[in-house]
């Protein structure tokens, strides 16, 4: 386990290379999987219904979805050479690539979503060797805000699955009456004092949720699938294709992926009680950005989505007190065996939206003030405050305004519509362009004047 001092100034249970018991470790490695399966999926699922795709691509898609995520999952926590973070670091479909792979499908259908999709990868393959020369670009104040406005911009929604009923003819109370006592559940379970009930917190309170909904008649069972009980991955199921003019946009969203990657793994490198700057820091940083980008590489070969470093699996680590990347190899066999047979994950993807939500609320709130920590780690100076003001209000100011978006250039929506994108580039840009000096006082040390 942890050392005493590390334990406790970060509430870990099992740090990074602590050897977790075999019951904790199954424990931990569903909670982090139902953090994070049915978003995996979900850009499949979208995508489907908005192209029009055939339910066999839509079940193959999906199927190779949770392959990409094991693969992912496995390069990140066992760090092969150079590769990987060799933190507790997940992967999976990123939500960034919708709008692009939209307009892909639309102009080639998927032969041009996943040539695309692979068109765009050396984009972090390449920029990967140079981050630690960038240090002075990404700093843990940059980085924060984007952990930061990931959980702002992930908050809502929870918030939306709340609201739906959780079954037709359901109250319009019972979806959020069910969340609340959900969160309590998961609040009580972290309030014991028990490292086994903090550990299974978020397990505990999604079966109390299924519990009520199964009790109430709204859970509904999987339907039946008419497909192959095994999904075997093929080489280019759906061939490729490629067009000059959409390798923009997925090549700015690669690199709004590695913003993005950079402030997870530093969130999760301070949740471990690791430095979050210095020579190690950047070499799992590198190693973090190059594992995305063979992940995406190996899902597009599949005929899968790109896929990229989740934040909410941060959220379990706080929850849990588990930093163990050893909880990532037990991950990605999970995940393989969802993938490669169907059937058996099924039923998660028929969790109840209200659970659904309550789970989001908490996990997203924690990324939140994971990015918040992450953010003042180094004190809050005159210029770091303006610099996180701006960047926050542009991160959640500009995406509101829907109607203002819809009359730029497509390339230009696109990028505005993603707080991180719009918010980390601005982060990026004060980072850069305001002076910094030795005369700047934090904030906390000036004296406050009180009119």
């Amino acid at each position: 386990m942890s050392e005493p001092g590390n334990a406790q100034s970060t509430r870990l249970v099992y740090g990074l290379e602590d050897k977790v018991p075999l019951v904790p470790a199954l424990l931990v490695s569903l909670q982090q999987v139902g953090a994070m399966v049915v978003g995996t999926i979900t850009p499949a699922l979208i995508l489907s219904g908005i192209l029009h795709i055939s339910p066999q691509d839509t079940a193959y898609l999906v199927s190779m979805a949770l392959v990409a995520s094991a693969l992912g999952t496995f390069l990140q926590t066992m760090r092969l050479g150079f590769i990987g973070s060799g933190l507790l670091s997940i992967t999976g479909t990123s939500f960034a690539f919708l709008a692009p792979l939209i307009q892909a499908g639309i102009a080639g259908g998927l032969p041009l979503m996943v040539g695309m999709s692979l068109a765009g990868t050396p984009v972090q393959l390449a920029l990967a060797p140079f981050l630690p020369k960038l240090k002075r670009v990404f700093t843990p104040l940059v980085s924060g805000i984007v952990v930061l406005l990931i959980g702002l911009s992930l908050i809502p929604t929870g918030m939306r699955s709340i609201a739906r009923l959780p079954a037709e003819g359901a109250p319009a109370w019972s979806g959020g009456l069910v969340a609340l006592i959900v969160i309590v559940v998961m609040i009580i379970a972290q309030s014991i004092g028990k490292s086994w009930a903090r550990m299974a917190a978020v397990l505990v309170g999604v079966v109390t949720g299924y519990t009520i909904c199964g009790a109430m008649g709204w859970l509904q069972a999987p339907a039946p699938s008419n497909g192959s009980w095994i999904t075997v991955p093929q080489l280019f199921p759906h061939g490729l294709a490629f067009k000059w003019e959409l390798l923009f946009p997925f090549a700015f969203i690669y690199l709004v992926c590695v913003l993005e990657a950079m402030g997870d793994i530093t969130a999760t490198s301070q949740l471990s009680s690791l430095p979050t700057d210095g020579p190690d820091h950047w070499t799992r940083i590198r190693g973090g950005i190059l594992a995305d980008g063979l992940t995406c590489i190996g899902s597009a070969l599949i005929g899968g989505f790109p896929s990229a470093t989740y934040a909410q699996n941060n959220g379990v680590i706080q929850m849990t007190g588990v930093a163990a990347r050893r909880i990532g190899w037990l991950m990605a066999i999970i995940l393989l065996c969802l993938g490669l047979f169907p059937p058996v994950g099924r039923w998660i993807t028929v969790m109840p939206p209200c659970v659904l939500g309550a789970l989001a609320i908490m996990l997203f709130g924690l990324v939140a003030v994971s990015g918040l920590r992450l953010m003042v780690s180094g004190g809050l100076s005159q210029r770091d405050a303006l610099i996180a003001a701006i960047s926050l209000g542009v991160g959640i100011g500009v995406p509101s305004q829907e109607e203002w978006l819809k009359t730029l250039p497509g390339v230009v929506q696109t990028f505005l519509e993603s707080g991180v994108s719009a918010g980390g580039l601005a982060a990026l840009l004060l980072n850069l362009l305001l002076p910094t000096g030795d005369k700047q006082k934090k904030l906390d040390e000036e004296p406050v004047e009180v009119v």
